[in-house]
């Protein structure tokens, strides 16, 4: 069993991880749970290791690895700390490649674009993906995805599908012509499409306006 400010602190660290690959600085924990000195952190650190849930990498500074989050984590803690797995290093990175996808284009994370276009380039597929389906990539545009790790110049990889479980990363078709790439929820007769960034708004569609083309699995980011 978890203090609140022990899960609060699991809970920051995993989304740190999840969006950017790097532990968060003692800093920055101490100030995402109001502290007024590191000693705290430390304290909350060593606690959580001793109870399995995180583990200190060797030979790495403030280096920290989530090994388990609580069970009674609330779905909200688990989408908001999504985030893709991301490909560092950018397109090129040795090592990662297999067969290649073709990117088709653009597709906003704020506001609409037409829809997936045509191959505009081709990028390599990363080996931890499974290999029995059809995937593509797109290039994202705009910021609305950020707090799911997703930034704009990102090359996001999809997984073709026409069904996503509530709570997935999709790319959304809207009325035939407009494709984004959001989060689905759907509620009785409304579908939501959710940004993962507090200054866009949800967007609610009738079932029939949305139909969803892919789920996201992967990224690459250039660095």
């Amino acid at each position: 069993m978890l203090t609140k400010k022990q899960k609060n602190l699991l809970m920051f660290i995993n989304k740190k991880l999840r969006s950017s690959g790097v532990s968060p600085s003692y800093e920055e924990m101490k100030e995402s749970l109001n502290l007024k000195s590191k000693s705290g952190i430390h304290r909350l650190i060593s606690a959580l290791e001793e109870r399995g849930f995180i583990k200190r990498l060797a030979h790495k500074a403030r280096a920290l690895e989530v090994v388990k989050l609580p069970e009674t984590a609330s779905a909200n803690d688990i989408y908001n700390s999504f985030s893709p797995s991301v490909i560092k290093g950018g397109l090129d990175e040795e090592g990662v490649e297999t067969n290649e996808i073709p990117v088709l284009g653009k597709i906003a994370a704020g506001t609409p674009v037409e829809a997936i276009q045509n191959e505009v380039s081709r990028v390599h597929l990363p080996n931890n993906l499974e290999k029995n389906g059809e995937y593509f990539g797109l290039r994202v545009q705009g910021d609305s995805m950020i707090d799911a790790g997703i930034s704009e110049g990102d090359t996001v990889i999809v997984k073709k599908t026409d069904t996503a479980e509530n709570g997935k990363i999709v790319v959304a078709l809207i009325d035939d012509h407009e494709a984004m790439l959001k989060r689905i929820r759907r509620k009785g007769k409304t579908i939501a499409l959710e940004s993962a960034n507090k200054n866009y708004e949800t967007k609610i569609f009738g079932p029939d306006r949305v139909k969803v083309q892919g789920v996201l699995v992967s990224l690459y980011r250039n660095f």
